[in-house]
């Protein structure tokens, strides 16, 4: 059921160890604080953009939305998330299972900062059953991502 993309990325990192799988589904935040024994705050949701016709991953705390205000002084563009039957197509990942861990290349992955004030985060691992197990300043270096952005809203420090 482990998605071998995102292990195989995972243990070039050395983080493979961190990679749980569930019985049940954590596609959604609820469903992963329940199944990981969590906040939902402390899940990483990872959304997926659309920003001038490209996709762009922003990981979040689970408690957070997007501003769209802040959004757009970032990426100089309204949020548009991707249609969720593109999802896939475009990120290599089912909805559910998004993580920022293998994504192509070419799509840059920022981290809000609405994460850092955890000891650990729970990112999805590649499909809905997989979750990893990371301190934030480990989740930047796993997943490559370009830094830190502030886009949220709806959590407190």
């Amino acid at each position: 059921m482990m998605n071998e993309k995102v292990y195989e990325w995972l243990k070039d990192k050395g983080y493979a160890d961190r990679i749980t799988e569930h019985k049940e589904t954590i596609d959604t935040v609820e469903h992963a604080a329940q199944q990981i024994g969590c906040s939902e705050a402390e899940i990483a949701k990872t959304l997926s953009f659309i920003v001038n016709d490209k996709p762009v991953v922003v990981v979040m705390a689970g408690d957070g939305r997007v501003n769209s205000s802040k959004f757009k002084a970032l990426f100089h563009t309204k949020p548009s998330m991707i249609p969720r039957d593109r999802v896939e197509e475009m990120t290599g990942f089912v909805p559910g299972g998004v993580c920022p861990f293998g994504v192509p290349s070419d799509i840059p992955i920022w981290l809000d900062v609405s994460m850092k004030r955890f000891e650990y985060v729970h990112p999805a691992g590649g499909n809905e059953f997989t979750s990893v197990k990371l301190t934030p300043e480990e989740l930047e270096k796993a997943s490559n991502a370009i830094g830190w952005c502030d886009v949220c809203k709806g959590w407190e420090e």
